[in-house]
């Protein structure tokens, strides 16, 4: 099966296409000839995975999905959530200095619960005639959590983002000690990309 996942980030490529698996042939927005930045101007995590999904399916007229994902941080009231890749400022996605910031806001803080929650919306391109003259899209959603805590300090050098500060409850390392190998089968984007295989897989 043939889709495409709204993002030219390849380390979620990697790891989505890891997590798929070889039945699905999963196209990046260059591979369609798509090179536009796309608006996330959403307040949600639904908001700016629907506003992706939707950009691509109605200009490229293809099945898409996209996914936004938030590292959630209960003694900050849940921040930054939506704003994780673009916490430190500025117009890219600096991870270092979203690090920086992150560990300096909970310096003297003893609760260090977290979350990474990661939201996929899926828009299927259905037919309303057999000759393909006319079509709908239906919208599809899935949501994936991983809970734990964030560390002290920086620990690894895999991964991408936040996973040098975020230790997944049951493991002793956060996800850039682990390793690809176990991070995709336990972090939140692949709970929730399991559930969209459930979901293809049966369509």
């Amino acid at each position: 099966m043939k889709i495409v996942f709204a993002t030219n980030n390849k380390h979620k490529l990697d790891e989505i296409r890891a997590i798929l698996g070889s039945g699905f042939e999963v196209l990046s927005l260059a591979e369609i000839g798509c090179h536009e930045d796309i608006p996330e101007t959403g307040a949600t995590l639904e908001e700016n995975a629907l506003q992706k999904a939707q950009y691509v399916c109605d200009k490229y007229h293809v099945n898409c999905f996209a996914d936004d994902t938030g590292l959630e941080v209960e003694a900050l009231d849940g921040r930054p959530g939506v704003y994780s890749a673009r916490y430190a400022g500025g117009e890219g996605h600096d991870s270092e200095a979203n690090m920086t910031k992150l560990l300096a806001e909970l310096a003297d803080v003893t609760n260090r619960r977290a979350r990474f929650r990661t939201v996929i919306t899926l828009i299927e391109r259905r037919d309303l005639c057999p000759c393909g003259c006319a079509s709908t899209c239906v919208v599809h959603r899935f949501e994936g959590i991983v809970e734990g805590q964030i560390t002290h300090g920086r620990h690894g050098d895999g991964g991408f983002g936040y996973d040098p500060v975020f230790q997944p409850d049951g493991y002793d390392k956060t996800f850039a000690e682990l390793g690809a190998d176990i991070k995709n089968k336990i972090s939140h984007r692949a709970r929730a990309t399991e559930k969209l295989c459930a979901f293809l897989k049966k369509a």
